[in-house]
């Protein structure tokens, strides 16, 4: 597999997020475009942003990460989202007009999916196809059994712990229907994470729930979610652990530290919430040290499709 001397740029991959009022339906627009979600669905979703005034903080932790990684590697870094500016299309031309020949790409997801690993593959391939003599691009692979994002994972929740030392845990993560996550290995890496930190912390078998969920209710979906779980739980004192997300972003913000926190203060339950890895110096240090190995393997060309639509019965 290449190394790092393989390579002459670095290029961060994410979903991208609205930063003021007016970016939110046209990036809704984007992340929805092809699927059929009804108006009154985006505009509710529209909602949770225009309670931040409009802004994702997703770009502003990009550019946090980018700051962390640029003194400490030597490639030139690019950054490029799915959604929103900077779009990837764009991110790759500036790429080609700079002279950049073989670059390797990581995307801000750490379990593969789909939507977390395939479909950012894919969306190289489109921005690639739309730039006449873009680089070559590698995507690393997912890293939910690096050592160091699993170190900085117990950290976060460490951290937290010693705030509420007699609280229990419940790990989150994006739901996602259940036959993308049957044709993954999604639910059993964040497991795997899960176990992995809850061992070296002593904390014995975890909780996993999940949140965000924004499909139809006729599809079966990763549960339970964290509101279901709470209304269902015993615990007085609770440190939800958002190991499926990498920084504090939108599903954090709205749907833990408002919508649950809400339902939590109501049911007479204190909720804490501990950070994501975000900029945590292990999980830095992790990223550099991918980049300088280069990919440990490149994912099956097969790996995490989208399931086939069920066929419609006869007439």
């Amino acid at each position: 597999m290449p190394g790092s001397g393989s390579y002459d740029a670095f290029l961060l991959i994410s979903f991208g997020g609205p930063e003021k009022r007016a970016d939110v339906i046209p990036f809704l627009e984007n992340v929805l475009r092809g699927r059929n979600v009804p108006r009154e669905r985006l505009l509710a979703v529209a909602e949770h942003y225009y309670h931040f005034d409009g802004v994702s903080p997703i770009n502003e932790q990009n550019r946090d990460l980018i700051a962390a990684l640029e003194p400490l590697i030597k490639l030139p870094i690019y950054w490029g989202n799915r959604n929103w500016h900077p779009l990837l299309a764009d991110t790759v031309r500036q790429m080609r007009d700079d002279g950049v020949r073989h670059a390797l790409a990581l995307a801000t997801s750490a379990f593969g999916s789909y939507s977390g690993c395939r479909q950012y593959r894919e969306d190289i391939e489109r921005a690639q196809a739309a730039v006449p003599g873009a680089p070559a691009i590698d995507k690393l692979p997912p890293f939910a059994d690096d050592p160091g994002f699993r170190d900085a994972v117990t950290d976060r929740l460490r951290e937290q712990l010693l705030k509420m030392p007699d609280a229990q845990v419940v790990y989150t993560a994006h739901s996602v229907p259940l036959s993308m996550s049957q044709s993954s290995p999604y639910a059993e890496q964040l497991l795997a994470v899960c176990r992995a930190v809850n061992e070296k912390l002593g904390l014995g078998e975890p909780t996993l729930v999940y949140q965000s969920r924004s499909g139809p209710p006729s599809q079966p979906w990763l549960e339970p979610d964290i509101l279901d779980y709470l209304r269902a739980t015993d615990a007085k004192k609770l440190i939800v652990m958002p190991v499926g997300f990498l920084s504090d972003h939108m599903e954090v913000l709205y749907d833990l530290d408002t919508e649950a926190a809400a339902l939590a203060e109501e049911l007479g339950i204190e909720l804490q919430r501990a950070k994501t890895v975000g900029t945590h110096p292990l999980f830095v240090d992790a990223i550099v040290r991918m980049i300088e190995t280069g990919p440990r393997y490149f994912c099956a060309p097969d790996c995490c499709r989208l399931p086939a639509p069920p066929a419609k019965p006869p007439a």
